[in-house]
């Protein structure tokens, strides 16, 4: 893709919005006082977008102004077709595609992608301070925001406790730059559930999730997370995985059923949701059987199940790239298992997509490192049967609905938050322009230019 072909576009802007086009470095930011002028008057935005991806409609719209009063989108017209007040600046994104802001449902900002060579996930809980760990998410979910995700569903600290819900008090306060956060705080698993694995059994190491055994302990620990600001409760059903005699993918089952019900039943009593790492097995099934409300990952899950997800609503968020990374050698069992993953995971998203089940984005980022390109998504849901218009809206809409956040986010439609991004290029002829997003504009902040812009004289 041609990285420059925005440069021509002409950009109306108070001066913090003009900037060098940064990849994952550092971007102009902006505190929250700065969407409103002196005076204390609303600040107003048009912009101006030859081709408009809106996350709901079947096609794109051309040539239309879209009109941003202080972090809202109150309107959209056809480009022109009402004058631009006094006051009002003008950003003309010029023959870029203009998207609503991307959403994420599955991320860690707390994992890093760790090299093994160098202690891997234990050397995270074992050696790093918290401070450290705490500093390295707020470079994650800026990066996030770079590469035009506003919005994300973090799945949990591993190890590092509430520090999720306080990096998203500091995006909110406008502190820190980042997307709008969904945070799900320590997770839940059982003993045996969850690694630091493998120390001498007389040594008590941490754990990356709250481990718990029998319902009440359940359904204290939902309580626990829930009342230190859990926006959902993270539940691992399954945990290690293997390849039997067979040739079948097998995966541990961790929380028994009458463990997962009372998660559930405490967290939707609370108004909110349970969503359930399930690889497949008799744990994804007691995932479905509890009422989780999302399965996370999913690499195999049978014809019955999927009709299952499909009577309740199950939402499904597949996370397809990140298997393809860090394979172990073919010889090893742990390579078989890597290998019969991406083989069995691909199968099961197409057959979910042709029954209806519905499908958010998700890549696990944190799970590979948050410089590579979190969009490589795309390709993958485009790979196993979705139109390229699906993927887009499975990253917009769709997430928003996973959310509960239908026409706040993940949509360019009046009384939308103004979170907007723009790429040079058509994603519908190749999803993979997505990787390279060069505008960004958050609650009607902008946070990212193209890289030749400069103010309008």
């Amino acid at each position: 893709m041609n990285r420059l072909a925005l440069a021509g576009a002409v950009l109306m802007l108070a001066p913090w919005a003009v900037a060098q086009e940064a990849g994952i470095g550092p971007v102009p930011t902006v505190q929250p006082a700065a969407l409103q002028p002196a005076g204390g008057a609303t600040r107003s935005v048009v912009v101006r977008a030859r081709s408009l991806i809106d996350g709901i409609s079947a096609a794109p719209r051309s040539h239309v102004d879209i009109l941003i009063r202080g972090n809202r989108i109150v309107e959209i017209t056809p480009a022109g077709a009402r004058p631009v007040l006094p006051g009002t600046e003008v950003i003309d994104l010029g023959s870029a595609t203009v998207l609503p802001g991307l959403i994420d449902a599955h991320t860690h900002i707390y994992l890093q992608g760790e090299d093994a060579a160098l202690g891997g996930y234990d050397v995270q809980l074992l050696k790093f301070p918290a401070s450290y760990r705490t500093a390295r998410a707020i470079v994650a979910a800026r990066r996030a925001l770079e590469q035009g995700f506003t919005t994300i569903r973090d799945m949990e600290t591993e190890g590092a406790g509430y520090g999720d819900v306080g990096i998203k008090q500091a995006i909110e306060e406008g502190i820190v730059p980042g997307p709008r956060m969904w945070v799900s705080t320590m997770s839940i698993s059982s003993t045996g559930g969850y690694p630091l694995e493998g120390y001498a059994p007389e040594i008590e190491v941490p754990k990356g999730a709250q481990l718990i055994d029998g319902p009440i302990e359940a359904r204290k620990a939902a309580r626990q997370q829930l009342d230190h600001g859990a926006d959902w409760i993270k539940v691992y059903m399954t945990h290690r995985s293997w390849v039997d005699a067979q040739g079948n993918l097998i995966s541990q089952p961790t929380l028994t059923l009458e463990e997962i019900k009372a998660i559930v039943e405490e967290t939707h009593g609370w108004g909110k949701k349970v969503a359930c790492h399930a690889y497949n097995g008799q744990g994804l099934q007691r995932a479905l059987d509890g009422g989780c409300d999302s399965i996370e990952h999913g690499l195999e899950i049978s014809d019955a199940q999927i009709a299952q997800m499909v009577r309740q609503g199950t939402w499904y968020v597949p996370t397809l790239q990140v298997y393809y990374t860090d394979w172990d050698p073919e010889s090893t069992n742990s390579g078989k298992r890597d290998r019969k993953r991406v083989a069995v995971h691909g199968v099961s998203f197409t057959k979910a997509l042709r029954a209806g089940v519905k499908i958010a984005f998700g890549t696990d980022v944190g799970g590979f490192a948050w410089s590579q390109p979190i969009a490589a998504e795309f390709a993958r849901e485009v790979e196993f049967g979705m139109s390229p218009m699906q993927a887009i809206q499975s990253a917009t809409s769709r997430a928003a609905e996973l959310l509960g956040q239908q026409g706040a986010v993940g949509v360019v439609a009046p009384g939308a938050f103004a979170d907007l991004i723009a790429v040079a290029g058509d994603p519908l002829a190749d999803v993979n322009v997505l990787k390279s997003v060069q505008f960004v504009m958050k609650d009607g902040a902008v946070f990212k230019t193209p890289p030749n812009a400069a103010p309008a004289p």
